[in-house]
């Protein structure tokens, strides 16, 4: 059975719909920068999906082809994730999209050496005569964070935002938004497939202890 990452490590993609803290571990990614409105037809965002879904499917099939990489396990493809941010801006405006910065990623299984990414890419771009240039390798430690399922609309999370930054307080604990630390969402929902009142979307935010 192909290892499945939401089920092997619950506690980063399956949290309760209550607030918890968590610390999470240094991670690599397949990483696209840019800015927008995620829901703009044929914009920046919708582009980079794409581009990091066709770099995830060419390291997962790895295995069919010539390369073997070292350390493969079967594995299901890990779930969309985002870093979000807006200059000038505490937290998320979500009446501003178009003022978005992101970072959209897939985690990749620790098997998956720089050189195997680059490996994917250029392989990627030989198959499918596509430009690939804005796929970058990420390593991101996010460290101290609180987080919380959200079952809903993407417009409803400042609701449970303010109820994981009203536990944060009660824990001893601030919040710590920077130019490296970052709003970050995990869609577990496809959200072309799932009506937007039962998509569910694991939100976390970086902390740090008071004082």
């Amino acid at each position: 059975m192909a290892f499945d990452y939401k089920k092997e490590y619950k506690e980063f993609y399956m949290p309760k719909r209550v607030p918890a803290i968590v610390t999470v571990p240094e991670m690599n990614y397949i990483a696209v920068q840019g800015s927008g409105d995620p829901n703009e037809e044929g914009g920046e965002y919708k582009e980079s999906i794409g581009l990091l879904y066709a770099i995830a499917f060419t390291i997962k099939m790895s295995k069919k082809g010539s390369r073997q990489i070292e350390g493969y396990f079967d594995y299901v493809v890990p779930p969309l994730e985002g870093f979000w941010w807006q200059d000038g801006v505490e937290g998320i405006d979500y009446s501003h999209k178009e003022s978005f910065q992101w970072i959209s990623v897939i985690r990749l299984p620790d098997f998956v050496t720089k050189e195997d990414f680059e490996w994917a890419v250029s392989e990627a771009t030989a198959k499918k005569k596509q430009d690939f240039s804005k796929v970058e390798f990420l390593t991101y430690n996010e460290g101290l964070c609180v987080q919380c399922m959200h079952i809903g609309p993407y417009d409803d999370e400042p609701k449970t935002v303010e109820a994981m930054h009203h536990f944060m307080k009660e824990q001893g604990c601030v919040l710590d938004i920077t130019d490296q630390r970052f709003h970050h969402e995990i869609y577990l929902s496809d959200a072309r497939r799932v009506a937007p009142e039962k998509r569910k979307t694991v939100i976390r935010h970086p902390i740090r202890k008071r004082g």
